[in-house]
């Protein structure tokens, strides 16, 4: 059963959205653990939303250590198909401005410390993500974020770093010689723990400052980007609203059938232990 028709990550300024009728919070547990926060359910826009804070409520977990195994597990047993994730991020190029959105169609994970699937031994699984970013959903996002009144730009390669301190000079210039557009700390691995689940997943990244390479810039400071994102919250609000309006009923993209060549374990070696805690995902292709 779905229970929202799109679920939001990101902070808790989302929750106080004019129009947002809360009706519940929900404290899951999963085979991975616990999510970072309850999930707020809530009408909007005549439509169930779910609201889940990422970093829990209050801003007390760093990007290493949110679960996000237990963050996409749990939307998936609401019964989510649409994921849009609120991201502050870094500029790598000029054109890209504090104050803009990004919403980027590529993505480059450059962290060592996380869980980066659901799948592992026992049960292998190889996903395509060569395009990590649902196109449907991203679309929609970016019409609903500039009939906010929003500056959006739609494309560009989001590098995801460990954190949680900010990068080097050296650090930014490098990902600049790349071809990395923004910069941010947790987009990865949850971008590929949603394609895993077969959820579309999109980001909405906020650009709160310029990182560190643009000399005539201060250093990225913690006030710089809440700042920026404070300024930008009623606009990410706005947009969230008009997204949920404009919806289609059913996906038609790849998103929703994104394992069904991705298994390689032979079903009969697969233990029921293994079965059991992944069923949610794999279930209808192991039946």
């Amino acid at each position: 059963m779905r229970e929202a028709d799109l679920a939001v990550i990101g902070g808790s300024g989302l929750y106080q959205m004019r129009g947002l009728e809360i009706l519940e919070e929900r404290d899951l547990e999963t085979p991975f653990g616990k999510p970072s926060s309850a999930i707020t359910l809530g009408m909007l826009a005549g439509r169930r939303v779910a609201f889940l804070a990422r970093h829990g409520r209050g801003h007390v977990i760093p990007p290493t250590d949110v679960n996000y195994r237990a963050n996409i597990y749990a939307l998936k047993s609401l019964g989510v198909e649409r994921v849009l994730s609120i991201s502050a991020c870094g500029s790598l190029r000029e054109d890209y401005e504090p104050g803009d959105i990004i919403i980027p169609d590529q993505l480059y994970d450059n962290t060592s410390l996380r869980q980066r699937s659901f799948f592992g031994t026992g049960l292998v699984a190889h996903v395509s993500v060569a395009d990590p970013f649902c196109p449907e959903l991203s679309g929609l996002a970016g019409d609903a974020l500039e009939a906010a009144g929003g500056t959006v730009h739609r494309g560009g390669s989001f590098v995801t770093i460990e954190g949680p301190r900010f990068s080097t000079r050296a650090e930014s210039n490098t990902y600049r010689a790349w071809g990395m557009s923004i910069v941010g700390m947790t987009t990865c691995p949850e971008a590929f723990l949603a394609r895993e689940a077969e959820l579309c997943y999109a980001v909405v990244a906020h650009v709160t400052d310029y990182d560190v390479w643009r000399t005539a810039e201060e250093p990225v400071t913690v006030e710089m980007v809440m700042k920026t994102i404070h300024a930008n919250t009623e606009v990410a609000q706005d947009g969230i609203a008009r997204l949920v309006e404009a919806l289609p009923e059913r996906r038609t993209c790849e998103c929703a059938h994104a394992l069904r060549s991705a298994l390689t374990s032979a079903p009969d070696r697969i233990s029921d232990d293994v079965r059991k805690r992944l069923d949610l995902l794999v279930g209808k292709y192991l039946s």
